[in-house]
């Protein structure tokens, strides 16, 4: 979730002030000439279901989660922004108010009219989502299909879906520094290069880490 730093009033009203974030989801993606990959996704997927379960944790609906409100910084971490549309909800039972702008009413005549339930819809066979998203590997479709119930106590967690076969089988989500480097304002996406010594997820850690002898020569004594 990002981070807020400070609150301040301003006029009537008053300002936020968050951590600088240098691009959205949905940059990311418009920008690029090519789609994402598995593994990415996956680590897009795993940092957005930690940060809803958080919000979950902490009685917080987000209610309008889109790429355009996935904020991603110049590492490459995702985070939750935009609670515009947010509430607080519990199931305790003591929410004495609703979040409609206004309770829904009717007319009890209405249902004397003549022609009154003659309109019938037609029922239509869901499309299988094996069809929507052909590339989808079997265990990324069981966890859309989760995703998509449609009674809440039946639907999967955050906290649960971060548990689920999809995320533990190959290829592995990917570390932040293997995700795509937003360039605010920019045409494209530029790849994240992988240096020799960049944190890889699959190498052991003291590969991973830079050799001090290639940056020595840079340091400078202040």
């Amino acid at each position: 979730v990002v981070k807020l730093k400070d609150v301040f009033p301003h006029g009537t009203g008053f300002v936020l002030v968050f951590e600088y974030m240098l691009s959205d989801l949905s940059e990311v993606i418009r920008n690029s000439d090519w789609p994402l990959t598995e593994s990415q996704v996956k680590g897009y997927m795993m940092m957005l279901l930690k940060g809803v379960t958080f919000c979950h944790l902490n009685s917080i609906m987000h209610r309008d989660l889109k790429p355009a409100n996935l904020l991603i910084s110049s590492t490459g971490h995702l985070k939750i922004a935009d609670f515009g549309l947010a509430r607080v909800f519990s199931n305790e039972g003591d929410r004495l108010y609703s979040h409609q702008v206004a309770t829904r009413c009717g007319s009890l005549e209405i249902t004397e009219l003549p022609d009154y339930n003659k309109i019938t819809f037609k029922e239509n066979p869901p499309i299988p989502l094996e069809q929507v998203v052909p590339d989808a590997s079997p265990e990324a479709v069981d966890l859309l299909k989760r995703f998509l119930i449609y009674p809440s106590k039946q639907r999967i967690s955050a906290a649960e879906a971060l548990l689920h076969p999809y995320f533990f089988k190959e290829p592995l989500p990917a570390h932040h520094s293997e995700l795509p480097i937003p360039q605010r304002g920019a045409r494209k996406t530029q790849p994240r290069l992988q240096h020799q010594h960049e944190f890889h997820i699959d190498r052991p850690l003291e590969e991973s880490v830079t050799d001090p002898d290639l940056v020595s020569q840079h340091a400078r004594v202040w």
